[in-house]
């Protein structure tokens, strides 16, 4: 255990004694719990990180449009498309990722650093259960896609059986639930082998004036260092390593709270293959010009993710010749990366990563050592975003997909107006709605009327029948139509393997 001689000097180093000032009033196991946690800060770091942090919080916010005249689209050589692809492109690239995934060259790395803190729950987000027919939380749900993957991946290029590694970055908030979770649920029938956990950092918080803040008298307030923390927990963890034994040389990255993502896609993963790509990113057509997201694009002849506060209301409204946005690629933080891109980027470029500045009310102890929580924000959190890196990549490619498809994130509670367990359970059992319609099913009332079809449906309208099917049944629409041909179907319905089972015994 290192002393208190030797943490009063370092912090003396850092500019930050006060964090020491409770230490006559702490108890025993509090003084050795504190000093733990403060022997983890270096001296030089915290110093600048309370340097920068206090300078950042103070630099003018409200300079927008810096980035305008230097801002150009993405050109159109380096984007690819599913609605704008012929079906033969299409398949090429899907037999690819499936080809890659075969051969034990794929893994998918989840962000899952964040609470549910803003969806009212003290869990992570992974754990939490939309309403779903089937109560299936998002990490069963992505569990299950990823089991689909490894069979269908298999099955198509006649292999005996692959392996889809999964790792979690998690947070110190996040990890031990995350872990006990999945023990509980026998890893979602996953080898445990191949579900990797890790901790990304955690940072201080810091006041107005440049000081770390104290959440009581024997903690230093700390927050998680943004999903950008990833390229250096992936060298803490020694995560690069674990893929490189393992073979692993595409690696496919998401946050936690998309329930419609497509883990380990193979059309994506085939294309960025396909082109040669070192570094690529999923986007979404903007709904409308000042909808809240990044869009990726270039400035000064680099490829980055400008978020929409950084532009002008006139430059978010550029139109094309043929009406369209002209900066229309909404990010959705759903990345490529080859595994040599990242060790690049640990190994070089992570220092220069930008850090982003968010003012936060911080809970904190006054200096007679009550517990104060602010009303207006007091503390200044530093973080890195994932997609920052875009602009060291040689190769970087953009890969527009389907909002309905692909995108519908989980962020408020109820009865907020997007972004909920409402809108991601909607959008999840609408797309399963236009999967049976698809493959030619027909839904039928509690009293054997049939329901009207409605393929298309608007994003906040509700589907005319509750249709679930299960990741394992089919995770991208496919095989449904030997199951769902000619059936007519009460509302609701669950599709899960025993039902697909039951069905192949009577046809």
């Amino acid at each position: 255990m290192i002393s208190l001689e030797e943490v009063r000097s370092r912090l003396e180093l850092a500019g930050q004694s006060h964090l020491l000032r409770f230490w006559p009033e702490l108890s025993a196991d509090e003084r050795d719990s504190f000093l733990g946690e403060l022997s983890q800060l270096e001296p030089g770091e915290l110093r600048e990180h309370c340097r920068a942090a206090a300078e950042a919080g103070t630099r003018d916010s409200g300079a927008v449009g810096l980035l305008d005249q230097r801002m150009e689209p993405v050109s159109a050589e380096f984007i690819g498309s599913v609605s704008r692809s012929d079906q033969e492109t299409l398949k090429q690239w899907e037999d690819e990722g499936f080809r890659q995934i075969s051969q034990n060259k794929v893994a998918v790395l989840l962000l899952a650093g964040g609470q549910g803190t803003r969806l009212g729950v003290p869990y992570p987000k992974g754990m939490y259960n939309v309403g779903l027919p089937s109560g299936k939380t998002l990490y069963q749900v992505q569990a299950e896609r990823i089991r689909r993957a490894e069979q269908l991946a298999a099955e198509k290029c006649g292999s005996s059986k692959c392996t889809i590694p999964w790792y979690i970055m998690t947070s110190e908030f996040t990890l031990e639930p995350t872990e006990k979770f999945f023990k509980e649920n026998q890893y979602f029938k996953l080898d445990q082998s191949n579900v990797v956990m890790f901790e990304q950092r955690m940072i201080p918080a810091v006041s107005l004036d440049g000081n770390a803040i104290l959440e009581n008298k024997a903690k230093v307030a700390m927050a998680p260092d943004g999903n950008g923390g990833l390229y250096r927990a992936l060298v803490d963890g020694k995560i690069l390593e674990d893929m490189e034994r393992r073979g692993v040389q595409y690696i496919h990255v998401y946050c936690v709270d998309n329930i419609l993502v497509k883990m380990a896609d193979p059309l994506f993963i085939g294309f960025c293959v396909s082109k040669g790509a070192d570094c690529g990113a999923k986007v979404v057509e903007k709904a409308y010009p000042t909808e809240p997201v990044g869009v990726v694009c270039r400035v000064d002849g680099a490829h980055q993710v400008v978020e929409y506060s950084e532009i002008s209301l006139e430059t978010a409204e550029k139109r094309n010749a043929d009406g369209s946005l002209v900066f229309n690629a909404g990010n959705i933080c759903n990345h490529f990366f080859t595994l040599s891109f990242l060790k690049s980027v640990a190994e070089k470029f992570e220092p220069k990563l930008k850090q982003h500045v968010a003012l936060k009310k911080v809970p904190y102890v006054d200096e007679e050592g009550n517990l104060v929580k602010p009303d207006k924000p007091n503390g200044i959190k530093m973080e890195k975003f994932v997609f920052d890196v875009f602009q060291f990549s040689k190769n970087f490619v953009a890969f527009e997909v389907s909002r309905a498809d692909e995108f519908s994130p989980l962020k408020n509670a109820d009865p907020a107006a997007k972004d909920t367990p409402a809108t991601a359970r909607r959008a999840l059992l609408a797309q399963h709605y236009r999967w049976a319609l698809g493959a030619g099913a027909s839904f039928l009332d509690g009293e054997n009327r049939k329901l009207p079809e409605k393929p298309s449906l608007s994003e906040n309208e509700e589907p005319p029948a509750v249709c679930e099917i299960s990741p394992l049944v089919s995770c991208f629409g496919e095989g449904l139509g030997v199951l769902m041909r000619g059936r007519e179907i009460h509302s609701p319905f669950i599709l899960d393997e025993k039902k697909a089972e039951e069905i192949r015994k009577c046809q």
